[in-house]
């Protein structure tokens, strides 16, 4: 290929391919993996070649920009992952966070009673020592009035009674409060290593999309008309292949009052910028806007769109109906609700907007209802 502006397509190609080859962080079952290793310093390997920025700029062939439409959906497809894993990592963080609150707070009304219990308990010494600690039988001896000495005998049982019961709630709050410590202790552990969680998924992340801006970058406006219709094409066969299945034909569900609600929080989202980890009100990633939209309708769900996948109800496909949600992908990475005749309401990806698009355009996992 001559070099200059095809020649540096080819090359960033070239360096797009070595940035996918590495890992990218993932929630299998839930859980935060641990990040790939970093694949080195930026720009080219030290085998590519690079071309001569002032020679031949002979336009991109269609197979040449086929190419850079299958690196930027493998790119955007990891940016997504990784934004499912800091997005989950957020989740867990506020979680986190709040039980330490309420840790904290247990601990200070623990010490509050620690404290009230000593002050009983040290009362009672004080009354105990003042009857100079005699025994019963002595006391008896001693008092001029048995009767007077009956009613305070019976004052001392209760105040016996009283100090063995300050004594245990003593213990037991002592207990309590170290209990608590230890909690609180792996509580600050765990939310820490899940703060270094997310900032790996952040670097991910934007690492992903850094990289896809650069490709894109490498292509002149009539090379990114001609990518954004190859893109419409692949996406039109896609939903053509998808309706020829005959599933419309089956579609006969109607939307409840609640997904009529959240069908019409996400509709009024249109043309709004999608931002990874944003749920919104200005801008959208596609679970942000999923979950935002089921809240609007008083049904609270799972931030991120693996996790939608994983609690929610599923249905068939041919039963759906508006306000469900589509799960794109193998791993669950992408997320939209469904809003009606073959047609589905997501946020795509950055660079993009909210927008309405055919629901069999992207490969479908699976259906899930939330509410079911």
């Amino acid at each position: 290929m001559a070099p200059g502006k095809r020649g540096r397509i080819s090359a960033a190609i070239t360096v797009v391919c070595a940035i996918c080859a590495v890992g990218v962080l993932a929630i299998p079952g839930g859980a935060l993996a641990a990040p790939a290793p970093d694949p080195g310093p930026s720009g080219p390997p030290a085998s590519v070649t690079v071309p001569d920025p002032v020679a031949d700029a002979a336009p991109a062939t269609n197979a040449e920009l086929e190419t850079v439409r299958k690196q930027l959906d493998e790119l955007y497809h990891d940016a997504a992952v990784a934004t499912d894993a800091y997005n989950a990592a957020e989740e867990l963080a506020e979680q986190q966070s709040t039980e330490i609150v309420g840790l904290a707070k247990r601990i200070v009304a623990g010490q509050e009673k620690l404290a009230e219990l000593k002050e009983r308990a040290g009362a009672a010494a004080r009354a105990q020592y003042r009857m100079g600690g005699l025994p019963p039988e002595a006391q008896l001896m001693l008092s001029n009035d048995p009767r007077q000495f009956l009613d305070g005998a019976g004052r001392i049982l209760q105040g016996e009674r009283a100090t063995d019961k300050t004594i245990a709630d003593l213990q037991q709050t002592q207990d309590d409060l170290e209990l608590y410590a230890k909690d609180a202790a792996a509580g600050w552990d765990r939310l820490e290593a899940n703060r270094k969680a997310k900032d790996r998924a952040k670097k991910q992340v934007e690492k992903r999309i850094s990289a896809a801006r650069e490709l894109e970058s490498q292509l002149a406006e009539e090379e990114k008309e001609r990518l954004a219709a190859l893109e419409r094409r692949a996406a039109a066969r896609a939903q053509s292949a998808w309706v020829d299945t005959g599933i419309l034909d089956g579609l006969s569900g109607t939307a409840t009052a609640e997904g009529k609600k959240a069908v019409a929080y996400a509709t009024a989202q249109l043309g709004k910028p999608y931002e990874w980890g944003a749920e919104g009100p200005a801008t959208f990633d596609c679970s942000g806007l999923t979950s935002q939209a089921w809240a609007a309708a008083g049904t609270p769900i799972p931030r991120t769109s693996q996790e939608q996948w994983r609690q929610l109800t599923k249905v068939d496909p041919a039963d759906m109906r508006p306000g469900d949600l589509i799960i794109y992908n193998s791993d669950a990475s992408h997320v939209a609700m469904y809003v009606g005749d073959g047609t589905m309401v997501h946020s795509p990806r950055p660079g993009r907007t909210v927008t309405l698009a055919g629901a069999g355009s992207m490969p479908i996992l699976g259906v899930v209802r939330p509410g079911a």
